[in-house]
Formats: structure tokens, C-alpha cells, sequence
């Protein structure tokens, strides 16, 4: 798929709108071809249609619900048998600001299926090529809320993973020329919102990003090779300080006994 000149295929998620959306904008615009996946058809044809026009770029569409195992394999299968992939941008999220006890049991399994399932088994699919080509790059988009559970423990929980399992992932590509990238994003303006059950407009302005924003800057950290990127953290030492006592605090678990204050 690729042609000449550019940098490949990137393949992202949840794309018809919002920041995935601005992500295949942007990717055009470097010189990427695309596939495009959602579950809305007519919009992932409308924006390809944009994106061809704009940017001369090829740009394919899959039509899939992530939450749906066939549908999952379906986009699994084409992307794992494309050489030409060269990013992978796992965008596809489903949210909901729900207590455990009063949550929809299908709804819970939906996220849980596109926010850890597809985007584990979609970047399993692609690594090997990149590994084997020495050549490629995964985005995972988690959320701020990985480190706070106010908007509710299942998608907090769900965005935990994408977290942790990206971290693994990028020591698991280290020395090679792989990148991999968690993106945390605060409250960004997209539609997600409104689909989640909640009120965006409800929140201070002054902590909204705009999804071009957002995507820039997290472009911006992936070209410097940063393993994680949020985009509203004005002061990177932060981010050091807090994974230097995350670090700290877990090896402080490990002992042959257990600790004195359980003693019976």
C-alpha cells in the first residue's frame, strides 16, 4: 500500500471522528497512507474521501466493532498481512462514568473488549512485522484517569492497562528502532463525552484541550521518543518524581516474611 516517498501505512483506531479523527489528518499530512478503522461506515468514507483529496495519500477503510470478536479478527487478519504498516495508533475507546454496582454488565464487557482486548490483540498483530523489520511504532491512547478512579473503576481500570501494558511493551522493544508510546490525555473535546453519558461543558474551560491540541502535542512526543506523553503536564519532572516512587514503593513489597504489623 505504501508508495513512494512516504512513510508507510498508519493504521488507526476509532477514526471517524474526534481524535482519531485529527490523528489521520496529521498522519496524511507527514506522508502516511492510512486504513481508517470505526464502526461508522459513512463517516470513515466521508474522511477518506477528505483525506485523499487533501493530502494525495491512499487511504482504505475497515468498518468494525471493536467490542466484536469476529470484527476483531477481521481487522487482526489485514493488518497483520500488510508489510506496508509501519504505525499502529490504538484510538478506539468506549468510556462511562459508572459505579460498579449500577453498571450495565454488557456495557462493562464492551469496554473492556475495545479499550483492553482489541488493542492488545491489534498490537500483537503488528509487532512481529515491526520487530522483524526493525521498523515501526505503537501509540496506545489511555487517559489521566489511569491514575484516578472518579470517573468510575471499569474505565478507569480498562485505562490502567493500556498503561502498564505499554510500558512492558516498550522494555520488551528495547535496542530496537520500535517505538512505543502511551498518550494520557486529560478532558479533551471530542464526542466521546456525549456518547460516555457525560457533559463536557460541565468542567472548567481552563482544563479542556482541543483534540488538535492534544494530537499535536502527542505527535510532537512521539517523534522525540518519549515512552510517555501527556500533554497538559507543563512540569516533565513530575512525571520522573512519580515513576521514581512508583519505582521506590514496589520494591518495597517484596519480603521472605510477612511484616511485622500482621502479626497475630
Amino acid at each position: 500500500m505504501s508508495g513512494q516517498g512516504n512513510k508507510g501505512t498508519a493504521v488507526v483506531t476509532g477514526a471517524s471522528s474526534g481524535i482519531g479523527a485529527v490523528y489521520a489528518d496529521r498522519l496524511a499530512g507527514q506522508g502516511y497512507d492510512l486504513v481508517l478503522v470505526a464502526r461508522r461506515a459513512d463517516r470513515l468514507e466521508e474522511l477518506a474521501g477528505k483525506l485523499r483529496q487533501t493530502y494525495s495519500r491512499k487511504v482504505s477503510v475497515i468498518s468494525a466493532d471493536l467490542s466484536n470478536d469476529d470484527d476483531v479478527r477481521r481487522v487482526e487478519q489485514a493488518i497483520a498481512s500488510d508489510d506496508s504498516v509501519t504505525l499502529l495508533v490504538n484510538n478506539a475507546g468506549l468510556g462511562g462514568q459508572s459505579v460498579v454496582a449500577t453498571a450495565d454488565a454488557d456495557a462493562a464487557e464492551r469496554m473492556i473488549k475495545v479499550n483492553v482486548i482489541a488493542l492488545t490483540r491489534l498490537t500483537r498483530a503488528v509487532l512481529p512485522g515491526f520487530l522483524a523489520r526493525n521498523r515501526g511504532a505503537v501509540v496506545n491512547i489511555a487517559s489521566v484517569l489511569a491514575y484516578e478512579t472518579s470517573f468510575g473503576g471499569i474505565y478507569s481500570g480498562t485505562k490502567a492497562y493500556v498503561v502498564n501494558f505499554t510500558e512492558a511493551l516498550h522494555r520488551e522493544v528495547e535496542g530496537t528502532e520500535v517505538k512505543v508510546q502511551v498518550v494520557l490525555p486529560g478532558a479533551t473535546r471530542t464526542d466521546f463525552w456525549e456518547l460516555a453519558g457525560s457533559d463536557i461543558d460541565q468542567l472548567p474551560k481552563e482544563i479542556v484541550m482541543s483534540a488538535d491540541d492534544m494530537v499535536d502535542a502527542a505527535l510532537v512526543g512521539l517523534a522525540r521518543g518519549e515512552a510517555v506523553t501527556v500533554p497538559a503536564l507543563a512540569e516533565p519532572a513530575k512525571l520522573d518524581i512519580f515513576l521514581g516512587a512508583r519505582q521506590a514503593f514496589y520494591g518495597s513489597l517484596h519480603a521472605d516474611k510477612p511484616a511485622a504489623r500482621y502479626a497475630a
